[in-house]
């Protein structure tokens, strides 16, 4: 049953502020892909070691959805809010000073901290405001993080060429202070307890329904998603290094990486209505397969007008996957271990965008194309589908109660 504060009219209000905060806050995710060719040039840096400085940033990311997670549970959105603001500004301002790769790197894992704030947590804390519409709100959200990828290149790349990259993060440090930390004072409403109850009632209707346990499925959910994000990976953190060495130069990549997101805001809005539908675990199966069809494309096709095309309809594909993990948590779950839960699988989606996208530029240095880096995230995709079929194999009704 739904309690009144379920999809009313202030949660529709708190959507449209926390998408705003999710649009700043996730910035640091996509500001480290536009300025790694300029960071590859001025430390004279090796593709995967210039990747390096995103690798650490998406573990930091990971680490925070868990982490930060948990402190919302405990504490509240606004207070996890203010600190992960504080936190990404500091890191912005640190990462202008540092004089090596190495120190560079670090700045970006406190970076990826502090940025982690506008995805897992954020979605995890909307979701406890709706219940007949979870999924296209939970999708809303999650978009927050494709609109700041979309946006934020093109407005950062005209900064980048004039004034250089350090210039880029001392404007995002100013920019995440002045939007997160006030915004986020408008989110200190808490979620009634009853409103926890009548949501962990459909939870534990929904467990019994399913042949493994939550513990089990947040595990196999969780590797799932590392292979998923691989496959994600390779695309949206190389295309604008992909875009240099072809030739069309890191503006056009960064346009190209912008109609990607815009692709994929897209594709997180229409899978949040397919989930209202078909639920999170078909939703996130179709999205699979399709980034699994769209990687295909980029083998053959790397003409300009060609990777225009093929970066949207993979933005397109794959935008409603990661959002249809944090559904199929909060429909099997108990609500008051939202922060948690969808902070562990979001986490290890992240870890796998963190090693996918090392992964290709270490292959890439080590054969000087990125054809077979495209092959690696086709066949961890192949691994993502077949865990999926696993589960719904295995999903039928059962009498007894799932431990939780």
């Amino acid at each position: 049953m739904n309690h009144e504060i379920h999809d009313s009219g202030y949660s529709w209000l708190r959507l449209a502020i926390t998408l705003l905060i999710a649009t700043v806050a996730n910035v640091g995710m996509w500001a480290v892909i536009v300025v790694m060719p300029a960071v590859e040039a001025q430390f004279g840096a090796g593709r995967a070691e210039a990747s390096m400085p995103y690798t650490l940033a998406m573990i930091g990311f990971a680490l925070g959805n868990m982490w930060l997670g948990q402190l919302v549970d405990r504490m509240g959105v606004t207070k996890a809010l203010i600190g992960a603001a504080a936190l990404s500004a500091l890191s912005f301002l640190v990462a202008t000073l540092s004089p090596n790769m190495v120190l560079l790197s670090v700045a970006h894992l406190f970076l990826g901290l502090g940025t982690s704030i506008g995805f897992g947590p954020l979605i995890a804390d909307i979701s406890h405001w709706f219940m007949k519409r979870r999924g296209i709100a939970v999708a809303l959200v999650a978009s927050g993080n494709y609109l700041s990828g979309a946006i934020w290149p093109l407005l950062l790349s005209g900064i980048l060429v004039r004034d250089g990259w350090q210039q880029v993060y001392l404007t995002l440090a100013v920019v995440t202070l002045a939007v997160v930390i006030p915004l986020s004072l408008l989110l200190r409403r808490q979620v009634p307890d009853e409103a926890h109850d009548a949501a962990a009632s459909k939870a534990r209707i929904n467990a019994r329904s399913v042949g493994i346990s939550p513990r089990a499925l947040q595990y196999v959910l969780g590797l799932a998603g590392i292979g998923c994000c691989v496959a994600m990976s390779m695309p949206q953190v190389h295309i604008v290094s992909y875009c240099v060495g072809l030739g069309y130069g890191p503006v056009i990549g960064a346009e190209m990486l912008s109609f990607m997101l815009m692709g994929g805001v897209v594709s997180r809005i229409v899978s949040g209505l397919v989930a209202d539908k078909l639920g999170g675990i078909y939703t996130l199966l179709i999205g699979s397969v399709l980034q699994c069809i769209a990687l295909f494309l980029f083998l053959p096709y790397d003409g300009l007008a060609q990777l225009y095309v093929i970066s949207l309809l993979f933005g397109l594909a794959q935008g409603g996957i990661v959002p249809s993990y944090a559904l199929v948590v909060r429909e099997y779950m108990p609500p008051k271990e939202a922060g948690a839960r969808v902070g562990f699988v979001m986490m290890m989606t992240i870890l796998g965008m963190a090693l996918g996208g090392w992964m290709s530029g270490w292959i890439y240095d080590l054969t000087g194309s990125y054809q077979l880096a495209f092959i690696n995230g086709i066949l961890w995709n192949g691994l993502n589908i077949a865990i999926l079929l696993f589960i719904i194999g295995r999903s039928r009704p059962r009498s007894q109660e799932v431990p939780v």
